[in-house]
């Protein structure tokens, strides 16, 4: 089946869509995007995606054109059209396609913006036999820009985190800033030290994930003991476990740092229990 795709308020076969060569995401990285996940036909956590969005936009100074409710109603539609039952959907908005190439901003009354969504089904996606074995990750040096709580389209350097875990054998990449980690390529990252489950506080250093938020907030549900501080790579390797969240992931063990064994070397039951209740409670309030 040929999948359709929205641009600019167009329901498009992939093969037909199109945005200028002057639009300022593939120009300038100018724009932001969301991923939201999808379970048995059903958006999970939309509204904090949606509010994670607005703030993005904000803090580049791109005022929002669409409303939030024409944006549910856009996912919806596609998720039907596209007969996703399990996936997830890709939403970008850029600054837009101004006459030609220029670091000034374009003006926004002039310069629509550009709106572009798809879906990506993936089958199995609640059931991700990863889980059963849990990820191995390096360390690399965090070398990206100063506005990493802006969920922006600048992803050259994740990509690259994730090729050189690739080139080792590796699933992910850890990133390290003076002495302690960040996050992963494109997940937040934890550690589990005597019944304490660990995590970097939130500032511009680390996106504010949606799927972090749910899983902090079930924890503490679930009487676990939760510490906001910064942790290093080795304290991560002498952990009880480690594990990752995103929004397509959910809850990941992790099992191995820089080829050293996490714990048992195989997913923890702090980790697991987590990857269970969100996916418990995400479904019951997926929309």
């Amino acid at each position: 089946m040929t999948r359709t795709v929205y641009v600019n308020g167009q329901y498009l076969p992939e093969k037909d869509a199109k945005i200028s060569i002057f639009d300022r995401g593939f120009l300038m990285a100018d724009g932001v995007y969301e991923v939201t996940s999808v379970l048995g036909g059903k958006l999970i956590d939309f509204n904090g995606h949606f509010a994670r969005l607005e703030r993005s936009l904000r803090e580049l100074d791109i005022k929002r054109q669409i409303s939030e409710d024409d944006l549910l109603a856009i996912h919806r539609k596609l998720i039907i059209i596209n007969e996703v039952n399990e996936g997830m959907i890709y939403l970008q908005i850029t600054r837009g396609a101004p006459e030609d190439r220029d670091f000034v901003f374009p003006d926004p009354q002039t310069t629509p913006q550009t709106i572009v969504l798809f879906t990506q089904s993936k089958p199995g996606l609640s059931n991700n036999p990863v889980a059963k074995k849990g990820l191995k990750v390096i360390s690399i040096e965090d070398m990206r820009w100063g506005r990493r709580d802006i969920k922006t389209v600048q992803l050259l350097y994740p990509s690259m985190g994730k090729m050189m875990a690739k080139k080792v054998g590796a699933d992910d990449a850890w990133m390290v800033q003076e002495g302690s980690v960040t996050e992963g390529t494109s997940n937040n990252a934890y550690i589990v030290k005597n019944g304490q489950i660990i995590t970097r506080a939130l500032s511009s250093e680390i996106l504010s994930g949606i799927t972090r938020s749910a899983v902090l907030r079930f924890a503490e549900e679930a009487q676990m003991e939760v510490v906001e501080r910064n942790f290093t790579i080795e304290e991560a390797q002498q952990a009880d476990e480690a594990f990752i969240t995103s929004a397509s992931m959910f809850v990941m063990p992790v099992v191995e740092i820089d080829q050293q064994a996490v714990g048992q070397g195989t997913p923890g039951p702090v980790a697991t229990r987590l990857r269970e209740i969100y996916l418990e409670e995400s479904i019951l309030k997926a929309i």
